[in-house]
């Protein structure tokens, strides 16, 4: 049997054998919206009877070029015929070229490339120990983070994510862990002692409802991490790579990080993350202390690199700025006309809209009119397209939440403003 005769066979599948495919053999984690997807194109995806979904979510900030970019589906066959993985105990041409473009980007000084953004997490509470005790310091192992934050789902990660609903069922989980229990320069000031040898957050908390974080909050971070020798680790997993009208949300702030941990958009959809770390905490680890099989290997590195390029050849990053203005402009016409909208928040495409207790049953209203968004936080509804998204596709979806927004609120849309 040919591969193309092998394709078809494992697409040639109903949604009901699907979903019992699924029920019977899969662990049940994930609770799937009723879409059973076939291709995507631009920003839009397809399921399998050809019905066509506008795409406010991009597998959650990481389909920054959309669905079958050009460039990307040919390197990803070209690369894919040449090699696809190796052991790290080899060289390849694309980890290197691709550490120095992240490292040019960000201002840090070294790299260390993983499977996801849970692990680039974990390599980033490791360094972070490791440097606190190639200092002398055995004592300054705390961890502080944030309220609300997500980190990843792994021990370590899991730890330093405030949030019961995802720690409660796997406790104990790591000891000292402390958490600020406010956005607040007072409460950040409060947790810091000499025994903590990280600060850990989100510049922009997306599972805590797309909140970016206070710019004094930030610059006292930063202060407090100085003052006592401590870390400050930035989560860049979702707001990475153009997302927020920067390359990088701590741009925002003009705040320098030790360690920052991305994934997500990094190579386009293929599975990739990385933490980074400046010139204080490159040598924090030495050969045999850290590691991984499939983490920064020639497939994944070649397509970082063409996604890196695009993003910069297409302007994508000025254009998530301008797109996202335009985006928080038309939702804050709405917010001006519907109750339910009590704020709306973020940069560049990376934003929310607090609609309270009807955020499910709008996500799921969208869905039904071919628009894909989710709920983060309960109340707040995520939207974070991909990067190549238009102005009219913007305006198709403002029509169509207005028309959803209605439903639910029994008040009738009117012309967008």
């Amino acid at each position: 049997m040919g591969n193309e005769d092998a394709v078809d066979r494992y697409c040639r599948i109903s949604e009901d054998e699907i979903r019992a495919l699924e029920k019977t053999y899969l662990f049940p984690t994930y609770k799937r919206y009723e879409a059973f997807l076939s291709h995507g194109s631009g920003a839009y995806l397809f399921d399998l009877q050809g019905r066509r979904y506008l795409d406010f979510l991009a597998g959650i900030a990481v389909n920054s070029l959309g669905y079958s970019h050009p460039r990307i589906s040919k390197v990803l066959r070209e690369q894919g015929e040449r090699l696809i993985h190796c052991s790290n105990l080899l060289y390849h041409p694309f980890q290197g070229q691709l550490a120095k473009r992240l490292v040019e980007m960000t201002g840090l000084s070294a790299v260390f490339f993983t499977n996801s953004g849970t692990e680039a997490m974990e390599g980033a509470l490791k360094i972070a120990r490791a440097f606190a005790r190639s200092q002398g310091h055995e004592s300054k192992f705390r961890f502080l983070c944030l309220e609300h934050s997500f980190h990843g789902r792994t021990f370590g990660a899991l730890s330093i994510t405030a949030q019961e609903k995802y720690q409660a069922p796997f406790r104990p989980l790591l000891s000292d862990v402390e958490t600020v229990s406010e956005l607040t320069t007072a409460a950040l000031h409060r947790a810091f002692d000499d025994r903590v040898c990280a600060l850990v957050l989100e510049p922009i908390q997306g599972e805590a409802g797309v909140r970016p974080v206070p710019a004094d909050f930030m610059s006292k971070a930063r202060e407090l991490c100085d003052r006592h020798g401590a870390l400050l680790i930035l989560d860049e997993i979702q707001s990475g790579f153009g997302r927020t009208g920067k390359h990088f949300a701590f741009q925002h702030y003009h705040v320098q990080p030790d360690l920052m941990a991305v994934a997500k958009a990094i190579a386009a959809g293929y599975p990739l993350g990385a933490v980074l770390g400046n010139a204080k905490v490159a040598q924090s680890l030495k050969p045999g202390e850290h590691g991984t099989t499939f983490g920064g290997g020639p497939l994944a590195c070649r397509l970082a690199l063409e996604a890196l390029d695009v993003i910069e050849d297409e302007r994508l990053v000025a254009r998530a700025a301008e797109l996202g203005e335009y985006l928080i402009h038309g939702l804050q016409v709405m917010k001006s006309r519907y109750a339910c909208i009590t704020d709306v928040r973020g940069l560049g495409l990376m934003v929310g809209v607090q609609v309270g207790s009807i955020a499910p049953d709008v996500v799921k209203r969208l869905l039904e009119k071919g628009v894909i968004a989710n709920v983060t936080h309960g109340q707040v509804l995520r939207l974070v397209p991909p990067l190549i998204i238009s102005k009219d596709q913007i305006d198709e979806f403002l029509r169509t939440l207005d028309c959803v927004l209605a439903e639910v609120t029994a008040q009738p849309p009117e012309a967008n403003g």
